[in-house]
């Protein structure tokens, strides 16, 4: 684990995230204090579906809410 402090890491920001893509740890400080942490980014692999089997809804969710229609576009019955 490598500590800069601010000046540093905004002069050599490019060279530190490299560091930090080959698996370095890097904390930037403040007046000697850490106030952040340079980590590599881990991803996290998306799951499309994961609900499936687990949420239920019918056809009425899709159905038009005269509420927010009002909302939208005013009261229709009101007289012109």
């Amino acid at each position: 684990m490598t500590s800069v402090n601010i000046h540093e890491a905004k002069t050599h920001l490019s060279r530190l995230l490299e560091r930090v893509a080959k698996g370095e740890r890097i904390v930037i400080s403040k007046a000697g204090k850490p106030i952040a942490d340079l980590v590599p980014h881990r991803g996290t692999p998306v799951t499309f579906g994961g609900l499936r089997g687990r949420l239920h809804y019918d056809d009425s969710a899709f159905d038009i809410d005269p509420d927010i229609q009002g909302m939208f576009y005013g009261d229709t019955d009101a007289p012109a």
